[in-house]
């Protein structure tokens, strides 16, 4: 275990939930169970991130995971730790989109992050290795 427990936190992007349901990317699918599987780990998700995955999962795999299925996901993944969407979330995320040109949803999710304390972003959306205020960006799937 590291030394430091904020070390032990890590935030999930929408993107590493819904391949662990993929069966059109195996790697990436076997590589995000393998994750969420970590006991050394904290993971961490946003109320805006629970929505995201419920619409994609819903939508846009193919197949796409029946509604009751991914209704249970979410309602598992909110058993952990889940950051709420208020006021001033949106507003530091405008503030971090307009500063370094962030989608805004992406944007809330860094800021999610920062504000659970992680130290790492799990996501392919932005860039890895770049850094938010303490947070930093790990693509998973990479090589």
């Amino acid at each position: 275990m590291p030394a430091d427990p904020s070390a032990r936190l890590a935030f999930v992007d929408t993107n590493v939930l819904v391949y662990a349901f993929d069966a059109n990317e195996p790697a990436k699918r076997a590589r995000a169970l393998a994750l969420l599987a970590d006991e050394d780990v904290d993971f961490v998700v946003s109320a805006q991130v629970l929505n995201e995955f419920y619409w994609v999962a819903t939508r846009e795999l193919t197949p796409p995971l029946p509604p009751e299925v991914a209704h249970e996901v979410v309602r598992e993944l909110s058993l952990g730790r889940v950051i709420p969407v208020d006021a001033e979330l949106v507003d530091r995320s405008i503030e971090l989109s307009r500063t370094h040109g962030l989608a805004l949803w992406d944007a809330g999710v860094v800021v999610a992050a920062q504000s659970a304390g992680c130290s790492v972003l799990l996501s392919e959306d932005l860039n890895a290795g770049q850094r938010f205020d303490g947070v930093v960006v790990r693509d998973p799937f990479s090589t």
